[in-house]
């Protein structure tokens, strides 16, 4: 006669089901605090901007990034017209949206910046406004802290950078990360 039960191998079994569910739970909860898009799009202007420096440095241009509330794009400045064109042409400068429930806060001189979107106005001949983070051929920067933060959770990412154009990273779950 045979006893009614489980053996060992069928609890095994239920264990690591268990296990395997519990830890897809805890990977798409995020529970660590760590916000992958704030990180990818911090990560992404960032790098943006080293390039620009160093194509600044190389070209004897400068360069610029126009941010508003919930956009950016980069600029290069024209003296023959005296003013600042967008990089449109270029597929990796152009204007881009963040995320929906992400958002921009600038500070320069450690005041607040208040970002106005642009007009779009395609119809007349005015200029957009100029950047605010200038890159300057000299290889001189505008020192600013470009703050990305999630409206929902407060989390955020940070780029900081200097007048001598090195950048900081500072991601939604790590201390600051630097790079020249």
């Amino acid at each position: 006669m045979r006893s009614k039960g489980f053996t060992l191998v069928e609890i095994l079994v239920v264990v690591v089901i268990m296990a395997v569910v519990i830890a897809l739970a805890v990977l798409s909860i995020g529970t660590t605090g760590r916000d992958s898009q704030l990180d990818e799009e911090s990560r992404r202007i960032e790098g943006l901007v080293d390039i620009l420096h160093e194509r600044a440095l190389l070209e004897g241009r400068d360069f610029g990034l126009r941010i508003e509330p919930t956009g950016y794009e980069f600029a290069v400045y024209d003296a023959d017209r005296d003013r600042w064109l967008t990089l449109n042409d270029e597929q990796e400068f152009r204007h881009r949206e963040l995320p929906k429930g992400v958002s921009f806060h600038l500070q320069m001189d450690s005041v607040e910046v208040v970002l106005k979107p642009v007009e779009r106005d395609v119809l007349t001949d005015t200029p957009p406004p100029p950047p605010q983070v200038a890159i300057a051929a000299s290889g001189d920067g505008t020192p600013f802290k470009l703050t990305l933060t999630r409206d929902s959770t407060q989390a955020s990412a940070s780029i900081d950078g200097d007048a001598f154009g090195k950048t900081t990273r500072e991601t939604s779950d790590h201390p600051a990360e630097k790079r020249s």
